[in-house]
């Protein structure tokens, strides 16, 4: 089983008292004894060794915001995230709020807890 913790480099995914539907963030120091809102567990194992291949395209960018239902249809699924800026990554959603999303992303080495606002979304695909 992979190890979470809180990371600071993360904490700007984390507005000020959590805000915007997001849960609030760990507390200092949560490290291993973290449970996220709900007592979510990250996922036991790393996501899948592939890249999924984004259906937008590079085509220009979407007009389109990311609809939080869609998106929650990925609960607790490896969920690849094509944000708008930044690199793509996999994330472990558990939570859908409003206009957030909050879950585990995956560092290329262990799970760490965090949000995205939906509008900085692209494009997504769960497995």
């Amino acid at each position: 089983m992979y190890p979470y913790q809180y990371d600071p480099r993360f904490q700007n995914l984390f507005p000020p008292g959590g805000g915007q539907g997001f849960p609030p963030p760990p507390p200092e120091g949560g490290g291993q004894g973290f449970p996220p809102q709900g007592g979510a567990q990250p996922p036991s194992s790393p996501p899948p060794a592939f890249t999924p291949t984004p259906k937008l395209g590079s085509g220009g960018p979407s007009l389109y915001a990311v609809d939080p239902g869609a998106i929650s249809g990925c609960l607790y699924r490896y969920t690849y995230i094509w944000p708008r800026n930044g690199r793509p990554y996999w994330f472990y959603p558990t939570f859908v709020g409003r206009r957030s999303v909050a879950g585990y992303r995956w560092t290329g080495s262990f799970w760490v807890y965090a949000g995205v606002d939906v509008n900085q979304i692209r494009e997504f695909q769960c497995i």
